[in-house]
């Protein structure tokens, strides 16, 4: 996908004319113009360096209300504006520009001390930023090949205009050259999956009462996403690596590279390519690419059994069908006098049982096979409110065994992984289709809070 940079003037004068005629173009008619001057009048220069007296020519503070704006202002200058969302009540702020010089002072040239976290898309290193003094934590993005900037493009765009307690805070990015950064709030605890499936030897394990405070945050940031955001957010990619813990074991989703706006209208589902982490896949969106909220849910459950069980969602260590942790909690799922079978040697049974067995039913429940039969997370946000009071929850001081191999990402075939122009450009048109529509939408409950005083 292409970079802020690659909307040239041309593309700013289009988007001026879209939004002066937004009284006679409804979003998605404006969302298709675009389209088609994108195909018309740019070439994506994903790799072309750019110098910082062009780089500066085309910035400017950034607003959060405007959500169209996040895709024209590759370079805006480093602010901190904030600005009340009267639509939902949270508060925007304005993402930050860096230099690629900033942030290589602020994690030590990106020294292999600073590294606290690798993935698909690239590396993780915690900084310093010298004008604030906050701790930050980097994302240096892959600049191989063209995933990686589409996830840069997205990310930026969604968590613009997301802002929710169980949501990752983005800061700010760089975009200097070929370079692609993304800026977030430092999480000190790390991944749920360091703390549950990588612990280290001699290390109190996570109590059942903080087990299940995450499982409510992850899932009540997956209902911000589904029935507070408009349109709705299908995060596409729950895991316990992207759910990230601060000092008080709150947690907040992160990486939001593969985030689709959701179905909208008449429409029931998004047909996509499949992407994730295998393990963690709805069945459905595995066989045949429809993408709902519905998927989400099953990956919750994947999720929530890992709490329950302590065992990762895929792990070839294990004997045959114990391999994938669906397959092998199904049977005991079926009958409740198993459930028991299912719980975190770890835990030493010292959890209350009622809540241990509502816990399975939930994460039961989620792992339908037949999304329709699957609770809507708000419902599981409901179910979950109860289950994360402890009384007096106490931590278990039990040493943790070698950790197991974390499951991989989802292989495709070479001609598949690569992501074409077109696909790019849609990309685009359909996150300013959601910033557009979600503006509207915003507009719209002001107007109506406006009419009723």
């Amino acid at each position: 996908m292409g970079c802020f940079s690659c909307f040239s003037s041309n593309e700013k004068k289009a988007f001026k004319r879209i939004h002066s005629n937004k009284r006679e173009t409804s979003g998605a008619a404006a969302v298709a113009n675009h389209r088609e001057s994108l195909q018309k009048r740019t070439q994506y220069s994903l790799s072309r360096p750019k110098s910082q007296q062009e780089l500066h020519s085309r910035s400017h503070s950034q607003r959060p209300q405007p959500p169209s704006e996040s895709t024209r202002k590759a370079a805006a200058e480093a602010t901190h504006q904030k600005a009340s969302n009267k639509g939902d009540g949270q508060n925007n702020i304005a993402a930050q520009t860096f230099t690629f010089r900033e942030l290589a002072t602020a994690t030590k040239n990106f020294r292999s001390e600073c590294l606290i976290g690798e993935g698909g898309f690239g590396r993780v290193y915690k900084g310093l930023l010298n004008k604030t003094g906050q701790i930050v934590a980097v994302k240096q993005l892959d600049r191989n090949g063209l995933q990686g900037n589409r996830e840069f493009l997205v990310e930026v765009l969604m968590l613009s205009l997301l802002h929710h307690p169980n949501l990752v805070n983005l800061i700010g990015y760089c975009a200097d050259g070929d370079q692609r950064l993304l800026v977030y709030e430092y999480m000190p605890l790390g991944s749920l999956e360091d703390h549950l499936l990588d612990i280290e030897p001699n290390k109190i394990p996570l109590d059942w009462f903080t087990r299940m405070k995450i499982s409510l945050h992850a899932a009540k940031g997956l209902e911000y996403l589904h029935h507070k955001a408009n349109p709705p957010v299908i995060y596409r990619d729950l895991k316990s690596s992207n759910i990230l813990l601060d000092k008080e074991y709150n947690a907040k989703l992160s990486d939001f590279g593969l985030a689709k706006v959701g179905p909208t209208g008449d429409n029931t589902h998004v047909s996509s390519r499949v992407m994730g982490t295998y393990g963690y896949c709805a069945p459905e969106y595995q066989l045949t690419g429809k993408l709902t909220i519905k998927s989400d849910v099953y990956s919750f459950g994947v999720v929530l059994l890992e709490l329950i069980t302590g065992k990762r969602a895929v792990d070839i260590t294990r004997n045959g069908h114990q391999q994938n942790l669906v397959t092998w909690a199904e049977p005991i799922f079926k009958d409740p006098r198993r459930y028991l079978e299912l719980a975190d040697p770890l835990l030493e049974a010292n959890f209350p049982k009622k809540s241990f067995n509502q816990a399975v039913a939930i994460a039961s429940m989620c792992l339908q096979d037949d999304p329709a039969v699957r609770p809507l997370i708000s419902d599981v946000v409901t179910a979950l409110s109860t289950l994360s009071i402890a009384p007096n929850a106490e931590g278990l001081d039990s040493p943790f065994a070698s950790p197991t191999r974390a499951p991989s990402t989802m292989s495709m075939s070479t001609e598949d992984s690569i992501i074409s122009t077109n696909e790019c450009k849609g990309e685009v048109a359909e996150a300013i289709e959601w910033g557009s529509n979600s503006r509207t939408q915003n507009a719209r409950s002001l107007a109506s809070c406006g009419s009723s005083v």
